[in-house]
């Protein structure tokens, strides 16, 4: 087996949710609205980091289509899928593109610091101070 070479993109992206590879920009997002099994997913132009699992044909909501899963090539955790060809005219644009299941992906927001925020104003106010 050879050494896996891992691409460390520039800018805010989303990785891994198991061991935050990076995985895709997200300036390469095309969609937010699709969806998947496991709930929310986001279609992308392009995707790094991943290894292509089988093709295979998938009645999905929008017809069928061939595509093959995409695994993080460094802790082979499932993450979304690629479309390989759309057989209905109105579905070509999906052609070649990347699906990141929203469930299997963090954004560098997901993670940032946490913060504290006081749900309980005080009762006093300023203008009590003169």
């Amino acid at each position: 087996m050879g050494r896996i070479f891992v691409v460390e993109l520039e800018g805010r992206c989303y990785k891994c949710k198991f061991c935050k590879t990076h995985l895709a920009l997200v300036s390469d997002c095309v969609s937010r609205s699709f969806h998947c099994r496991r709930g929310k997913a986001y279609l992308f132009n392009n995707a790094v980091n991943t290894t292509i699992g089988a093709l295979e044909e998938r009645l999905m909501l929008s017809g069928l289509h061939t595509v093959a899963d995409i695994f993080c090539c460094c802790c082979g955790q499932i993450v979304g899928w690629k479309y390989e060809s759309a057989h209905e005219k109105s579905q070509k644009y999906k052609e070649g593109k990347f699906v990141l299941e929203r469930g299997r992906i963090v954004d560098e927001v997901d993670f940032s610091t946490e913060f504290f925020v006081d749900s309980h104003p005080s009762m006093s106010s300023d203008a009590d101070d003169v």
